[in-house]
């Protein structure tokens, strides 16, 4: 964790460096890599990737540009994600300040060598005997160049395979002088990586991208070329390829900028209009109105000196009432002056008798001036002390107003007095007006009495004061004001141990559930982990975005936000097999930045028991559920991943005269799969994978009855069966991680 004036390309070397030294203790085929530069809350955009429902056949085939037709849904998934791939993410990463791209859902596209174990054996080979052969066929290395006639041309070999039916040609072996092909012992199919995560809208699977922007740039002005980059892409879509934006930052940035727009035009217009109606002098009321935009004009350069952007926390504490407050007071009093000399006189002032009288009457108010400006600055500096997240939140906020108050003291004590000077070159004439007149006559029976009374009235303030105290102490407080995003994020959570497949169709409950409402406009969902890893979940974990209509076409546009989350809780409720948290999209990042959990408040336990962490865990959550206000207490799920662990059988294995890497080495060909080269299609590249057929997969549940395809000759040992279960050779422990 590096300090936040720490350059990032600074950060990332020393990361770098550190990273190389540790790649020397790293199991062998585990390769670190850092992430973009970017930060948790760095999702501008994001998108999602589907069919058109006109393009799907009668029985949710899809004929693709190629010609290939796709009948089933992992193969329509790996054409979608190869869209969102090599299509789309290419184009969205030149959009400036876009760090990356990331991609959840859908299959990545893989050529699958599968496997029928009779015929390997019956011909006397392995599956390592398959995937040599693939990498020993596909072969692409520069030879050189050779000189014909003074020209020079470049020699390549290459025996690159061109999709299923060249990978299905490739010679595994010579049997008695007849070729044995990879398509004689092997079926080749297009399929898709076994995954971490999935994607889906609406009730049904997609793919989803995100568009990560570069660390400090600007989320509006990222977010908004990021979405007319995307409308160009769909020009370059394949027929029947639909992308439509589900989540941008902009519209909430815009959202929030409204918010401050207005508020600093109503408040500037409430304090002009009580300028006009008090100060009773047009020409005065106008040259103290000039001080709010000039004001600002200062109190933005130095925003753009100190680096804050303007936001709702930088300019929402501004109060144009306490910036004039200095002005008044100076304006009052030059046209009290100016009065007082004109009746003296008995004319008009001259310019130099005026510039006289203002510089005069600013002298005399200077010193409480100086005083009340410099008292209300000095209550913003403390905020200015804050640390950590505190400090990222209010430092704007204090350094934004001390700005305005320092460029609106300047103009009280130059410009205003000036400006008075030139402009009130009429006859003033010092009386109240209606609204003073008004004012006054309900003021000073009050201000009489105060000074009759004052043993009555400082005790009544004091027993007032203690009042607001005693019940200041008892108020619900926090830190900051929860900012309604306008939509939400429901974390769906199911048991540790759910698979990616099973929990993606309870997440397709979740969501055509939520869609019925009718506030809503679309629900997505990511489940699981997605590319980049920018947020590791388990599969059982679903993070599930509710994007709602604009209020005016709600049933109710008054409902509060409460009560359509209560909407949703109930939409969910009897869908067994989840537990939902709610937030909202950015908050839910926020708070996993700040803690690493998605809540208010959380409770770290550290020690080297895990049992005895969970139950001290589960004794502080019972105490916590006992504090008023408290809800949705939970210990977050830290056991109950299913895992089976293999371990040889030694005297077996020496029996038969195998070693421990010829049985590891076929369960990992068999269940995780073996990449043996690349088919490479134009720029695009997909891998040759070879894995058992996924039903002997999921017949070998408990991995005891997998089968197990050996050397038809052993190192000496006992005669060995073509195909062994793999409980014959190895003991499989299920334990719970």
């Amino acid at each position: 964790v590096f300090d936040d004036a720490v350059d990032i390309y600074f950060a990332r070397q020393q990361i770098n460096e550190r990273l190389t030294a540790a790649r020397e203790s790293l199991p062998e085929g585990i390769e670190p890599r850092m992430g973009p530069i970017t930060t948790g809350l760095g999702e501008v955009l994001m998108w999602t990737v589907e069919f058109e429902p006109q393009a799907l056949g009668q029985a949710g085939g899809f004929v693709t540009p190629g010609g290939e037709w796709l009948t089933n849904n992992v193969q329509r998934l790996a054409f979608l994600r190869t869209v969102q791939d090599w299509i789309i993410r290419p184009q969205i990463k030149t959009v400036p300040l876009v760090a990356d791209v990331d991609a959840i859902g859908g299959y990545v596209k893989q050529y699958h060598v599968l496997p029928r174990l009779g015929l390997l054996s019956a011909h006397g080979l392995t599956l390592n005997d398959l995937v040599s052969a693939l990498e020993r066929n596909n072969l692409s290395l520069g030879a050189g160049y050779i000189e014909r006639d003074g020209s020079a041309a470049l020699v390549r070999a290459s025996s690159r395979l061109g999709g299923s039916a060249a990978i299905a040609d490739v010679v595994v072996k010579q049997s008695n002088g007849t070729p044995v092909r990879v398509g004689d012992v092997a079926d080749v199919a297009l399929g898709g990586e076994m995954r971490l995560g999935s994607a889906s809208i609406d009730g049904h699977e997609a793919v989803v991208g995100t568009a990560m922007m570069l660390t400090g740039a600007n989320s509006r002005a990222v977010a908004k070329a990021a979405a007319k980059q995307l409308d160009d892409v769909r020009r370059s879509l394949p027929p029947g390829i639909a992308v439509r934006p589900v989540l941008d930052r902009s519209r909430l940035v815009n959202a929030t900028i409204d918010t401050v727009a207005h508020n600093l035009f109503y408040g500037a217009a409430l304090v002009i209009a009580v300028l006009f109606g008090l100060l009773g002098n047009l020409r005065a009321a106008f040259l103290t109105a000039l001080v709010i935009p000039l004001s600002m004009l200062l109190a933005a350069a130095g925003m753009h000196r100190a680096g804050i952007s303007g936001n709702l926390m930088s300019l929402g504490a501004i109060d144009f009432g306490i910036i004039i407050d200095g002005s008044v007071i100076i304006v009052e009093n030059c046209l009290r002056r100016l009065a007082g000399r004109q009746r003296e006189l008995g004319r008009l002032l001259t310019l130099g008798e005026r510039l006289g009288v203002v510089r005069a009457a600013s002298h005399e108010v200077r010193r409480p001036f100086v005083f009340g400006v410099g008292i209300i600055t000095v209550v913003y500096l403390p905020v200015l002390a804050l640390t950590g997240i505190e400090g990222k939140l209010f430092h704007p906020m204090a350094l934004t107003v001390i700005f305005a108050l320092a460029g609106a003291f300047v103009l009280s004590l130059t410009f205003v007095p000036a400006l008075v000077a030139l402009a009130i070159n009429r006859s003033v004439a010092e009386s109240d007006n209606a609204l003073m007149g008004t004012a006054r006559r309900g003021y000073a029976p009050v201000l009489d009495f105060a000074l009759r009374r004052r043993g009555v009235v400082l005790g009544a303030a004091a027993a007032i004061l203690l009042g607001a105290g005693v019940v200041f102490a008892n108020l619900g407080q926090e830190f900051v004001p929860q900012l309604d995003e306008g939509d939400i994020a429901m974390h769906a959570m199911r048991i540790p141990g759910t698979g990616i497949e099973q929990s993606t169709r309870m997440q397709l409950e979740v969501e055509r559930a939520v869609a019925k409402l009718p506030e809503v406009a679309l629900v997505f969902s990511k489940t699981g982990t997605a590319d980049l890893a920018a947020d590791t979940m388990p599969p059982s974990v679903s993070d599930t975005f509710i994007i709602f209509k604009p209020r005016s076409e709600w049933p109710e546009p008054r409902l509060a936000k409460q009560a359509i989350e209560s909407k949703v809780r109930t939409a969910v409720r009897d869908l067994v097999g989840n537990k939902y948290e709610f937030s909202q999209p950015i908050e839910m990042r926020f708070h996993e930045l700040i803690a690493g959990v998605r809540g208010d408040l959380a409770v770290k336990v550290f020690g080297e028991n895990p049992a005895e962490l969970r139950r001290t865990a589960e004794e502080i959550a019972a105490v916590m559920r006992g504090v008023a206000g408290a809800a949705d207490v939970k210990v977050e799920q830290t056991t109950g991943l299913p895992e089976l662990t293999m371990r040889p059988k030694t005297g077996t294995m020496a029996r038969y005269g195998l070693d421990a890497a010829t049985v590891i080495e076929s369960v990992n060909i068999a269940i995780g799969g073996r990449a043996a080269g690349q088919v490479f299609d134009g720029d695009r590249r997909f891998d040759i994978v070879v894995r058992l057929p996924e039903a002997k997969r999921r017949q070998a549940s408990t991995l005891t009855e997998l089968p197990i395809l050996l050397p038809v000759k052993s190192n000496g040992g006992t005669a060995l069966p073509p195909v062994l279960p793999l409980g014959e050779l190895a003991e499989v422990v299920q334990t719970e991680g």
